[in-house]
């Protein structure tokens, strides 16, 4: 009697599910794969548990026959590989025809398949068929596993946590939704979305889906080639940089793999641009002839063998340092904070269906708010005074007062430094006396308290016939200002007094920018919009430039006057005023931190 014997179909089967299913996530992989080599567009995995209770794959795939369908479980089944040769030709993710019937051996698997006008329903127990009958017409496939590992305790108790067999799954369905954007993926867990994509066929869309906006903003796309290989995918830029090689995908015609030689290259191309334990994000596509590589050298088939790796590596080397070299990687330190902005009831009652703002950041503010509080002036002082708004009121953000900025230095003759307690701050002084300049002419016109002083030397300004016709119209408006004018001579006037609010020595330069505001107009004359860009106009002309050196306490001043104001934020035309480098920021770019 021989003591050698051929092993049982189910005998074999559970050991080749040792090797192919490990945990529920190899489940999903065998699955999907499959129903992406049937030519889904559409996939959907629903688990109960994680996976530890039920594994649901629906498709809409070319479906299977009966026959197929039965011999899809058997071993070493398959339609993808019929001559010897076809092994170097391997254009499909499976292959082997292993999966579905080791699947099937340690579960229990119920299969709804159609290709054609009647469905096949299946339903196998551990490897033993209990059902066979028709089914729905509905094409493509459904796949349910439930019960896995049941017959093979020593299996079963490896079985990790509902959360981790859902993060292991939920990784690769990622993975494989960048390898394949044009196929739509969701993914549920007890009925709740995980994930999901849309099948646009867009590859930084997909990036943006999985990611998030913080991610798919800073990636850079990169396109190579050289004889025997095509590279096309996005790098990031160095400042989003992570802590393990998990988000470094290769994908190898469609087959997402991890290949120590691949990560190597992209790894190397980041040098002396981040940490060593720092590692980049990085979705990279490559294109070869299937006959140089080699897809079964791994039972899971997560690694391949590829022929020319040398050629390879300098091709994605010299790619992504080119692109890194062109790109600018200056680090936006800003984080967003949502801020609720408080208007006055005076603006809320010209705003149509609106009661609120929401400013982005402290950084910006929406140009209605700004035009609003604008077309709130009105110039004439013959006019009912508009109830003034407290500053409580009108502040944007009253937290600024609490800041106690204080102040370090000048930076390029421009930026006033300051510094507390939670980080650095950069004021922009011609943005930042702009806005408090505005703010004092405006609340000057709002109270009707406008000022006069005569000039010691009148001020004469000669125009053309038609600018000085242009004027005479709008004399009223000028008056209304607190500028006395009168006619000087052929085509002239002389400017006698003008309201104190003008900075000493620059009084011709506002009179004549004003006087172009009048003469420029290409409008049916506004009141309110001329009121708006006039004060802008008159708040920037009267504020200190850029590139203009002062001492420690005239920038002081300027930083007591800007925390008084309405909103601190922003000049008269929306610049920012000032911007802050939080000491994360700073540390984060410094690499003092590493996360």
């Amino acid at each position: 009697m021989t003591r050698i014997k051929v092993m049982s179909e189910n005998l074999a089967n559970k050991i080749a599910a040792g090797e192919v299913v490990e945990k529920c996530a190899s489940v999903v992989k065998e699955l999907v794969e499959n129903a992406i080599d049937a030519k889904a567009t559409s996939i959907r995995i629903d688990l109960l548990n994680g996976g530890l209770k039920s594994i649901k794959i629906t498709d809409d795939g070319i479906g299977m026959e009966h026959d197929d369908a039965l011999l899809s479980l058997q071993r070493h089944a398959t339609s993808k590989l019929i001559r010897e040769d076809d092994l170097f030709f391997i254009n499909t993710l499976g292959f082997r025809g292993e999966a579905l019937p080791s699947i099937a051996s340690v579960s229990e698997v119920d299969i709804t398949t159609c290709a054609k006008d009647v469905g096949t329903h299946i339903h196998i127990k551990g490897g033993k068929l209990e059902i066979d009958e028709p089914s729905d017409a509905r094409k493509g496939t459904i796949i349910e596993v439930t019960n896995l590992f049941f017959n093979t305790p020593a299996r079963l108790k490896f079985l990790k946590s509902e959360q981790y067999e859902l993060s292991v799954t939920t990784g690769f369905i990622e993975k494989l939704s960048l390898s394949y954007p044009e196929i739509k993926f969701e993914l549920t867990n007890n009925g709740k979305t995980v994930t999901k994509t849309s099948g646009s066929g867009n590859l930084l869309k997909t990036i943006h889906e999985i990611y998030g906006l913080n991610i798919s903003s800073k990636m850079i796309e990169v396109k190579g080639s050289n004889d025997d290989y095509d590279m096309y995918g996005y790098v990031c830029k160095p400042e989003i940089l992570k802590s393990n090689r998990n988000y470094m995908i290769t994908i190898v015609n469609g087959r997402v793999v991890k290949n120590n030689d691949l990560n190597r290259a992209i790894n190397d191309a980041y040098f002396r641009y981040k940490p060593d334990i720092k590692y980049p994000v990085a979705v990279l596509k490559f294109e070869t002839d299937p006959t140089l590589i080699d897809v079964n050298i791994h039972p899971t088939k997560q690694d391949i063998k590829l022929s020319k790796i040398d050629e390879l590596y300098n091709l994605i080397l010299d790619t992504i340092k080119k692109k890194l070299y062109e790109e600018l990687l200056i680090p936006n330190a800003l984080k967003e904070e949502a801020v609720e902005v408080a208007l006055p009831q005076s603006m809320l009652n010209d705003i149509e269906n609106k009661s609120d703002f929401t400013i982005n950041n402290i950084y910006e503010t929406k140009d209605e708010t700004v035009e609003l509080e604008q077309q709130e002036l009105e110039l004439t002082i013959n006019e009912e005074t508009t109830e003034y708004k407290s500053v409580k009121d009108r502040i944007l953000n009253p937290e600024i007062k609490l800041l106690n900025l204080q102040v370090i230095g000048q930076a390029l003759g421009t930026y006033i430094v300051c510094q507390n307690d939670e980080g650095l701050y950069l004021v922009d002084q011609h943005a930042a006396k702009e806005r408090v300049n505005y703010e004092l002419v405006t609340e000057q016109f709002e109270n009707k308290e406008i000022q006069t002083t005569d000039t010691l030397i009148p001020i004469n300004i000669e125009l053309n016939s038609a600018d000085f016709i242009k004027i005479k119209e709008n004399i009223e408006v000028l008056n209304d200002l607190g500028f006395k004018i009168e006619e000087f001579g052929i085509n002239t006037y002389t400017i006698k007094s003008h309201p104190t609010w003008l900075t000493e020595g620059s009084e011709e330069e506002v009179i004549r920018n004003i006087f172009d505001e009048i003469i420029n107009k290409d409008y049916k004359f506004d009141r309110v919009r001329f009121n708006n860009r006039l004060i802008s106009t008159i708040a920037c002309k009267m504020s200190v430039r850029a590139n203009t050196r002062l001492s420690i306490e005239g920038m002081e001043e300027i930083i007591r006057e800007l925390v008084r104001c309405k909103n601190p934020y922003n000049c008269a035309h929306g610049r920012p005023t000032i911007i802050k480098f939080s000491n994360y920021d700073l540390e984060r770019m410094f690499k003092r931190v590493m996360n």
